[in-house]
């Protein structure tokens, strides 16, 4: 038990200030990195509104091209109603 205690009571020998990515890397590749970052974030935006506007127009198609049961079936009206 007191092993484990002294041990635990000794400090350390690493430097107390912690290195960040950007203290060690050089300055300009730090700002391709953040370049490249940049574009990545880019790229993946312009692909979800391609991606939503894909799925709009299936949608839109889909609900061109129903058939008459289905838009019968999907209809709140009940026939009783007009009898």
């Amino acid at each position: 038990m007191k092993k484990k205690q002294k041990q635990q009571k000794r400090p350390s020998s690493k430097n107390n200030e912690e290195l960040t990515l950007k203290d060690t890397l050089q300055s300009d590749m730090f700002q391709a990195l953040k370049d490249k970052k940049k574009e990545l974030e880019k790229a993946e935006s312009i692909r979800k509104e391609e991606e939503e506007k894909r799925k709009r127009e299936e949608m839109r198609q889909r609900e061109k091209n129903k058939s008459f049961e289905e838009l019968l079936g999907e209809s709140s009206m009940n026939w009783k109603d007009f009898k």
